[in-house]
């Protein structure tokens, strides 16, 4: 087991007992049972925004989902149609008799804000996302920084490479402190819920692997780790992800068949399924596809590509 990743494991209860488990290792080396990564697909994956959010609900992504194979579902939040307990609770039985796990809850909020007020309320947000995770049984939350927005729009935000200017006063210094400052306040909310933070390489101040081990590390607490994204380095993407690798609690694979909305990428997966191999990351691959091929095609092209290379 790397050990990064049993530092870890002994820092929660749960993986203190696991470890206590484990059988001692031999006196001689003996070849390794690896299994397969698990392969999901993220809602967002059927719909990117094209059109309300009516047009395809969740309910149908579910059901395509278990059909075209895969193991489990990502839900993007603001996909979903309501926060009733009964829209809710039907989402947890439409995948479980699919046959499907609920195994990531993909949030928006942003904390690179000078107003107090206004990042009081992105945590209060931020509190009352965990609670809905908690309440579909979801183990893991996509967290961001938030950005600055001086960009004019996102397209603008993307011809710039992700790269926009500070408010006029301030710098990402002062950003740090407030975004490290907020994610501190509903920790103790995560940890009660079991929800598993997965701070993303999402522009912001996540734009960089060092601005995300910046955050995690200061905070120092095993509920706020690493979503890791394949497709938000767009420059020499490898020696970026393989900073995070450790800190990984779930992987967002993108792919761009038929061409990216806003950029395109050539991503080796059987590079990035060793780098996650090395420190031996077991849990999910969720399929975030961005390219402009029909879904019903693409989405199944990148599955089979996905369970190849993280098989």
């Amino acid at each position: 087991m790397n050990q990064n990743r049993r530092d870890f494991l002994r820092s929660t209860a749960a993986g203190a007992a696991g470890l206590a488990m484990l059988p001692a290792m031999p006196a001689r080396s003996q070849p390794a049972v690896r299994r397969s990564n698990p392969i999901g697909v993220s809602t967002y994956s059927f719909w990117r925004f094209n059109g309300p959010k009516e047009s395809y609900p969740i309910e149908d992504c579910i059901d395509q989902a278990a059909a075209m194979g895969f193991d489990g579902i990502e839900l993007l939040h603001v996909q979903m149609t309501s926060e009733e307990p009964s829209y809710l609770q039907d989402l947890k039985r439409r995948a479980f008799v699919n046959g499907l796990d609920l195994m990531g809850f993909s949030t928006h909020q942003g904390f690179m804000s000078p107003d107090p007020e206004r990042r009081k309320a992105e945590v209060e947000k931020t509190i009352h996302q965990i609670e809905l995770c908690y309440t579909l049984g979801i183990p893991t939350m996509r967290l961001n920084t938030g950005r600055w927005g001086t960009s004019t729009s996102f397209s603008a935000l993307m011809a710039n490479r992700g790269i926009e200017p500070a408010i006029e006063g301030y710098t990402d210094e002062d950003a740090f402190g407030w975004v490290i400052a907020s994610i501190e306040q509903f920790l103790p909310k995560a940890e009660e819920c079991g929800v598993l933070l997965g701070l993303e390489n999402h522009w912001g101040l996540g734009r960089t692997p060092e601005g995300v081990l910046r955050i995690v590390q200061a905070l120092d607490s095993p509920w706020l780790q690493v979503t890791l994204d394949t497709g938000n380095f767009l420059e020499d993407p490898y020696d970026k992800l393989e900073m995070l690798a450790p800190y990984t609690v779930l992987v967002q694979a993108k792919t761009y068949y038929g061409g990216g909305t806003w950029y395109t990428l050539d991503l080796d997966y059987d590079r990035i399924a060793a780098i996650m191999r090395a420190v031996d990351y077991g849990g999910y691959v969720s399929l975030e596809f961005e390219g402009k091929e029909e879904a019903a095609v693409a989405i199944p092209q990148s599955l089979e590509l996905l369970r190849s290379a993280f098989s």
